[in-house]
């Protein structure tokens, strides 16, 4: 197609050595067994596990080519049992996003003294129960993300300049993404506008930036637009609290 440079998909980021993303955060289950891992690719290869979850990447010379021919993608794919809501997905029989993560729970996690907190309860002159539902939230940020990569062939650099507010803690995570050094990536971020959080990570479409970079030889750009945004920016809440 007119001004198309290169469309990848995850077998290929996963040929080029690019690791999944892991949950970062040391955290442990009541048992101390370390939390289940999900080991997300870039891009789906066997399974797509939610809607917006990306299988291929365009690149074109315009904005206007590279979505043409995004949509000229085709993709063989079968549908998938599925479940939207949090304790209907961690129930038995559910729809298994995971493998390795039985009834889609990741981590089973507990904090404080159990002894002490029965005491209290059953010391007080009385006792309130409330169940809460906290929905699922967007950030719809008034700037929404935007990614340019470089890579240097002759230093094996990577350059990336993306919306953070955690530059050296994206640089780690990128590094290990792109399973090289951290001194071969360099983080840069300017004013980062809105965030509430969402900008704190690393994405997809920035490994697939790297990439496209390194594979042409020249600085690739990504720019998410408002609509897809709801799909491929991280979300909050979805939390049932009892309290």
């Amino acid at each position: 197609m007119p001004g198309v440079l290169g469309v990848w998909t995850g077998a290929d980021l996963a040929a080029a050595g690019y690791k999944p993303f892991t949950c970062g955060l040391p955290l442990k289950n009541r048992d101390g067994s370390p939390l289940l891992q999900t080991n997300r690719p870039a891009l789906a290869t066997d399974k797509v596990r939610f809607v917006g979850d990306p299988v291929a990447f365009v690149v074109a010379e315009t904005a206007a080519q590279a979505r043409d021919a995004a949509e000229a993608v085709e993709v063989d794919i079968e549908p998938l049992p599925a479940v939207t809501d949090a304790a209907e997905a961690s129930k038995p029989g559910a729809p298994q996003l995971y493998d390795n993560i039985p009834n889609n729970v990741a981590l089973d996690y507990h904090y404080g003294d159990t002894a002490k907190i029965e005491a209290a309860f059953a010391a007080a002159a009385h006792v309130t129960k409330l169940d809460i539902v906290n929905t699922r939230v967007a950030v719809v940020s008034m700037e929404p993300r935007v990614a340019l990569a470089h890579y240097d062939k002759k230093t094996e650099r990577f350059t990336l300049q993306v919306p953070t507010q955690g530059v050296s803690g994206n640089k780690a995570i990128m590094a290990r993404l792109l399973n090289v050094p951290a001194d071969k990536v360099r983080i840069l971020t300017g004013n980062v506008g809105g965030s509430f959080g969402m900008k704190n990570l690393s994405y997809p479409e920035y490994t697939c930036i790297a990439h496209a970079a390194r594979e042409l030889g020249r600085p690739v750009k990504w720019l998410d637009e408002r609509s897809t945004s709801f799909l491929s920016d991280s979300q909050g809440r979805a939390q049932l609290i009892h309290a």
